[in-house]
Parts: C-alpha cells; structure tokens; sequence
C-alpha cells in the first residue's frame, strides 16, 4: 500500500510540473518567442 501511495504521488507531481511549464507555441525556428506582456524574448 506505502509503495502505491508513492507511486500516485509521484505521478500526480510529474503530471503538474508538465501542465505548468507547458504553453501553447508560437515558437521560431530556434525555440523562442516573445511574451508579448512583458516584451521578454526567451527561448526553450
């Protein structure tokens, strides 16, 4: 029971870490893009 517990739970992490990294494009051809609020170019 310990070891499904843990496995939920990693599951449940590794799955919002990705939703909340994750966005929806717009990218160039090196990676990057501009937020366009705050005017930031970054790349991934």
């Amino acid at each position: 029971m310990n070891v499904f517990r843990i496995a939920l739970a990693a599951t449940v992490l590794a799955l919002s870490a990705v939703s909340a990294f994750a966005h929806g494009g717009g990218l160039d051809r090196n990676g990057c893009h501009t937020n366009h609020k705050t005017g930031d170019y970054h790349c991934h």
